[in-house]
């Protein structure tokens, strides 16, 4: 069985993999949580994503959230987190 620090490594290493830039650089851990079935680890990391245009850059968080399989550590999905 993995615990929560893996569990997060993991996370921000698959990340990591998929994307490159100021994303991977700036992601940050943000929520951990196991399921009451004790079977998957969620795992929200936030991300800068700049918006605007090139005089007028802004930079938002925008968020992901990892399941992984606490017994294995297999990371079972990646779902966009939207926070109002």
């Amino acid at each position: 069985m993995i615990d929560v620090k893996q569990a997060a490594q993991l996370a921000s290493q698959y990340f990591a993999g998929l994307y490159e830039g100021p994303a991977v650089s700036g992601a940050q851990l943000e929520e951990v949580e196991i399921t009451e079935d004790g079977k998957y680890w969620l795992i929200t990391l936030s991300y800068p994503l700049a918006e605007g245009g090139l005089l007028n850059l802004n930079y938002k968080r925008r968020y992901k959230v990892f399941k992984i399989n606490a017994e294995t550590g297999e990371i079972m999905s990646m779902k966009i987190r939207k926070v109002d």
